[in-house]
């Protein structure tokens, strides 16, 4: 076994002091090792049922966290689901699992009940292993650690890097992993994403320990954890890119048609929605209302590669859109339910605008204080909430309940709230 494939979990974090970690790069007397072979070597891909159960038996009998990752195919195929599940476990090794021929992982995910799962940005990979029957109990989002801990990257590759002294492979992060078979050397850049995510955690969790953190991230993990599944969002086809153009109500309604005729055909073919029609030629469409298909292919993005079949499904869903009533027809922007855009406060409430300037300011300083970002500290939808109705009187114990309700955790709330009530107080005067 070469140096490059020994644990790195004895190797001490590359921090000194009180302050949070500097992850500018190591010194040459530490130049990070590449590491190139997972450290048994690059497991068989499991895709049968009777390989399936062996794996599940093999890690329910291992110890300790276990890592787990998930491929997707973004930018290939349609939808968010995995294309392969990696994980390891002390005592169970390393498990390329194929979900396409193992759709349903919901035994392994019954075996690791209990267990806790490390995994990086977890809340990427989580809707996808619900999906096939993987939900933890327990985790530890190893970003988010690396956050909390103050680390201005915080992507595996250099967190890795600069906390285990590492070097992860990264370049095959954005290939087409619905590709079968898998080649040889996506496979194990794959293993290598777990190999030393355990490794990482228990450095992460060393360091925030040492920063007075620990306590905050097991809330953090514990609130995604058992946070319910993001409902579906609405009128999706308002985040088309570049609708910030569209200002008429029936070109709104050509946006809505063609994102909805492409979103069909895309789930229909099982591809990226943006390779079946590009976002700025639906925008482009929507802005000149053609009224035929000799229009329509003067357009940029509908160019002499599209057919004429095709282009004939697009100016049928811009003809529905311009045959549409003005009574059916979208309104501009989505109802607001929360205080208005930040830029109008002035406007709006003066007195309100000046609240948030203090409230802003003081985050800002207590975030720099605690070395981690703002966002984590408290998010900034809560702060405008809160300033756009504070409660009455703005005092610790109101202020504390409204945060709480929220969703704010108590290491959140805990921090912040004095200096809220502070700000609340201070931003009495209007701008």
């Amino acid at each position: 076994m070469t140096d490059a494939q020994e644990t790195a979990a004895d190797m001490p974090l590359r921090t000194t002091g009180g302050t949070p970690p500097d992850d500018g790069g190591s010194s040459a007397a530490e130049a990070p090792v590449p590491l190139l072979e997972p450290r048994e070597g690059v497991p068989p891909v499991i895709a049968d049922e009777s390989a399936l159960a062996e794996t599940v038996a093999a890690f329910a009998a291992g110890s300790g966290p276990v890592a787990v990752d998930a491929e997707r195919a973004s930018g290939y195929r349609y939808g968010q689901r995995a294309y392969l599940v990696q994980l390891r476990r002390a005592g169970a090794g390393t498990a390329l699992i194929d979900p396409v021929a193992c759709p349903d992982l919901s035994g392994l995910g019954e075996a690791l009940a209990g267990v806790e799962w490390v995994l990086h940005a977890a809340t990427q990979d989580l809707p996808c292993l619900r999906d096939i029957g993987m939900v933890p109990s327990r985790l530890f989002d190893t970003e988010l650690a690396g956050r909390l801990a103050g680390f201005p990257r915080v992507g595996l590759g250099a967190m890795v890097e600069n906390v285990l002294g590492f070097v992860l492979e990264k370049g095959h992060s954005a290939v087409d992993w619905s590709t079968r078979p898998l080649p040889e050397p996506w496979l194990r850049y794959a293993a290598l994403d777990v190999e030393l995510l355990v490794d990482l955690r228990d450095a992460l969790e060393k360091e925030l320990d040492r920063q007075g953190k620990l306590d905050w991230a097991l809330q953090e993990f514990d609130a995604i954890a058992s946070a319910p599944p993001p409902e579906p969002r609405k009128d999706p086809w308002r985040r088309t890119s570049g609708m910030h153009k569209v200002r008429r109500r029936r070109q709104l309604a050509v946006v809505r048609e063609l994102w909805q005729t492409r979103d069909r055909i895309a789930q229909r073919r099982d591809v990226s929605p943006g390779k079946v029609l590009g976002d700025a030629a639906i925008v482009e469409a929507a802005l000149a209302l053609p009224g035929t298909v000799h229009a329509l292919a003067a357009l940029n993005g509908f160019g002499h590669r599209t057919g004429r079949r095709q282009l004939e499904q697009w100016q049928a869903a811009v003809d529905r859109a311009r045959a549409l009533p003005e009574s059916a027809l979208p309104q501009p922007g989505q109802p607001v339910t929360g205080p208005p855009p930040p830029r109008a406060w002035a406007d709006k409430d003066p007195v309100a605008a000046a609240r948030l300037s203090a409230a802003r300011a003081a985050v800002s300083a207590l975030a720099e204080r605690l070395g981690l970002p703002q966002e984590n500290l408290i998010t900034p939808d809560t702060v405008r909430r809160l300033c756009w109705e504070p409660p009455k009187p703005a005092d610790d114990d109101s202020v504390a309940a409204a945060l709480a309700g929220y969703g704010a955790r108590p290491w959140q709330i805990e921090q912040v709230a004095p200096a809220l009530v502070a700000a609340l107080s201070a931003g009495t005067k209007p701008l």
